[in-house]
């Protein structure tokens, strides 16, 4: 499929060319015949192929740092201070992990579906704090390996679980493998999280998304003060594949970054990337420029944040008009049904949604879909909310009515969810607010 992102595919064979470990390069020199090969295999090869150099170019610019760090210090000195950085990493994870309550904390959250089935794919998580500064995570309960490609690696399971347990760190730590060593994860073979082959996995990211939400959750009962509640679950991938009049191909993959979850000290941040990922969101300017599409939509969902002492971030919402005749159209989405998940008393993230079509016929989509977009049609996404932190009803009214005055919340939902009277301009009526929060109060 277009962006090769497809998560309708039932095994890997469908999800492009697999190429082993091959030199692209040899002392320097571009392999000819592997580069062609890649050419005849993908939609647009100058991106590609630039792509590749890229990374070369990349890879000679950290080797050549390297090298002078080991013409300064010499390859044995090098070695020592690199196992030493490894072990500091070590002991400082450790040391921080004693000090967190020992015992075994479980969570579980879900995956709407793969797509294929409506069936909800659930994650479940037990860590296992031990007095030696060591954490036993296992995902025994998670679902078993679906037909569709949401199915993660190993390795990619085992990633978004480190990431998880240092982002609950609060030292200083340097981020390396040293880190790795105090951390055991298991996932059952077979299961979601480690398949057999020869499953697909094009689409894992969303697993990996719901990797972190659901250590964060089990994360949460450990260290509350640091753990923020779940974001929109991921970015939407929004894949577009067609040509233009001249009949030139057009890829266009739209991953659109949404929102944190509210944070024990802070409200969760709106359009920025997940945790898990290092995106932004593309600029209107730089996708109507490049490709046939017009965006005629690109904005906060008002009231899509959960409610909390610290508000949810906001989910965006995207539209595209098709200008091109047509285009293979692949979503990637999630959370419409298991809402982003709230802490200490915080409500629930806003739902997602799609939807299709023109003029005033729009119809809903699924999470995960492949179909025909022809020109003129609509394509609306709207991203969950993230989950709110603390009651509500213990936000700050100002704070309610900052949210009124900028359009992120709705004059009837301060009055509904956080007991705030306030009108357009933001302006607390003092006295009906502490009104409607005492009538809460002696329910």
């Amino acid at each position: 499929m277009p962006g090769s992102n497809a998560a309708d595919s039932t095994e890997i064979y469908q999800e492009g060319l697999r190429i082993p470990p091959l030199k692209l390069f040899r002392a320097g020199v571009l392999d000819e015949t592997l580069e062609a090969l890649i050419r005849l295999n993908v939609r647009v090869p100058d991106t590609v192929v630039g792509d590749l150099l890229a990374q070369y170019a990349a890879c000679q610019a950290g080797a050549r740092e390297i090298g002078r760090l080991v013409a300064r210090y010499g390859v044995k000195q090098m070695r020592i201070y690199m196992a030493a950085l490894l072990d500091y990493a070590e002991r400082m994870a450790r040391s921080e992990i004693a000090t967190w309550p020992q015992g075994t904390f479980r969570f579980t959250d879900y995956i709407d579906s793969d797509g294929i089935s409506d069936d909800p794919v659930p994650l479940s998580v037990a860590i296992t704090v031990h007095k030696d500064g060591s954490l036993k995570v296992d995902w025994e309960g998670s679902s078993r390996q679906v037909r569709a490609a949401i199915n993660s690696t190993l390795s990619f399971t085992k990633s978004n679980t480190f990431l998880s347990v240092r982002c609950a760190l609060r030292g200083d730590i340097p981020n390396n493998a040293g880190v790795f060593r105090c951390i055991e994860v298991a996932a059952p073979t077979g299961s979601v999280l480690n398949p057999i082959a020869p499953a697909p996995v094009a689409a894992r990211a969303l697993t990996g998304y719901r990797v972190m939400d659901t250590m964060f959750g089990a994360l949460a009962q450990i260290v509350p003060d640091i753990m923020p509640a779940a974001g929109e679950g991921g970015n939407t991938v929004v894949c577009l594949g067609g040509r233009h009049a001249d009949n030139r191909p057009f890829i266009i993959v739209d991953m659109i970054s949404g929102c944190w979850g509210g944070r024990p000290d802070q409200d969760g941040i709106d359009a920025i990337t997940n945790p898990s990922q290092n995106l932004s969101n593309t600029p209107v300017e730089v996708l109507e420029r490049q490709h046939p599409v017009r965006i005629e939509d690109y904005a906060l969902v008002p009231d899509s944040g959960g409610a909390g002492r610290f508000r949810g971030g906001l989910g965006l919402r995207r539209s595209y008009r098709l200008l091109a005749a047509e285009a293979v159209l692949q979503l990637r989405a999630d959370r419409l049904k298991f809402a982003p998940y709230g802490l200490a008393g915080g409500d629930p993230g806003g739902l997602a949604g799609n939807w299709l079509g023109e003029g005033n016929v729009m119809h809903s989509l699924p999470g995960k879909v492949t179909t025909i977009m022809r020109r003129g049609e609509v394509l609306t996404h709207d991203q969950a909310g993230g989950g709110g932190h603390g009651d509500p009803f213990s936000r700050s009214p100002e704070a309610v009515g900052r949210d009124v005055w900028n359009g992120k919340v709705t004059i009837s939902a301060a009055r509904e969810r956080y007991g705030v009277s306030v009108d357009a301009a933001g302006a607390v009526d003092v006295a009906e607010t502490s009104l409607l929060r005492s009538r809460r109060q002696t329910k």
